[in-house]
């Protein structure tokens, strides 16, 4: 699968060529792939062109270089901005934040430098976290006036725990990739040459996984549903468990295990 773009503005976005059920996005915003509103915009209607096909793919997000995966929200665009215009970025950018936790397919992320703010969010957001050793994390806001998204710092807070949450946040510095690791952050620390091929082997093997199956469980994970009134579990219980009895590849996979 690829994407075709009909805006002759250069693309903030790069998406591959589908391989084995795998399609890789790449931030390409040139000199740190800071999150413009074009990126985000482009970035969030990408994936739900993905999200919306019959066959949607695996994807592993990256950034252009070795530097940067994500330099974070773009100040120098946003320093011109008035409240109205800041508070519809942030509507921009919690739409992104939607797109990822609804995506109902393996979501892996290959981060290969920097990642700042906002990149952080989007990592907290994928299946898999692997990064490269050169790897720093930082949320910077405090110390630029600036705010995460409410729904990012709910997702730090609740993948990370409060004290983790509370460091990143309210000190605004750096840490290495591997205290990411131990913050849980990452998954797992690689090395630079070997970042995007780790990446893309684990897509492919999660992209192996039933379909309807693995929806069903991002779904729950990510929606809260210990929050969910009782009866509204048992629906989406029964309506996950009937869309999966009824799906061709998990049922080949029952069938293979019973074998």
């Amino acid at each position: 699968m690829s994407i075709a773009s009909h805006n002759t503005a250069p693309s903030a976005v790069h998406a591959s060529d589908e391989v084995d059920g795998v399609v890789v996005l790449t931030l390409n915003h040139p000199p740190a792939n800071a999150l413009s509103n074009s990126l985000v915009s482009e970035l969030t209607t990408t994936l739900e062109n993905l999200a919306d096909g019959p066959d949607t793919p695996a994807v592993v997000l990256t950034g252009a270089g070795e530097r940067f995966f994500c330099a974070g929200g773009d100040i120098k665009e946003a320093i011109g901005f008035g409240a109205d215009s800041m508070v519809e970025r942030m509507a921009s950018f919690h739409a992104l934040l939607c797109a990822l936790e609804d995506f109902p397919r393996p979501l892996v992320c290959a981060v290969n430098g920097w990642c700042v703010g906002g990149g952080i969010e989007m990592a907290l957001f994928a299946d898999k976290v692997y990064a490269s050793t050169e790897a720093r994390f930082v949320f910077p806001e405090i110390n630029h006036g600036m705010l995460p998204a409410v729904k990012g710092i709910t997702r730090v807070r609740g993948v990370l725990g409060d004290r983790a949450a509370r460091r990143l946040l309210l000190d605004g510095e750096p840490v290495d990739a591997f205290d990411a690791e131990r913050m849980g952050i990452v998954d797992q620390v690689v090395e630079q040459g070997d970042l995007l091929a780790i990446a893309m082997a684990d897509a492919r093997a999660a992209a192996a996984k039933p379909p309807a199956v693995f929806a069903a469980l991002k779904r729950a994970l990510h929606s809260g549903t210990s929050r969910w009134p009782v009866e509204e579990q048992l629906r989406v219980t029964v309506a996950d468990a009937r869309t999966v009895f009824n799906d061709p590849a998990a049922r080949a996979a029952r069938e293979g295990f019973h074998g």
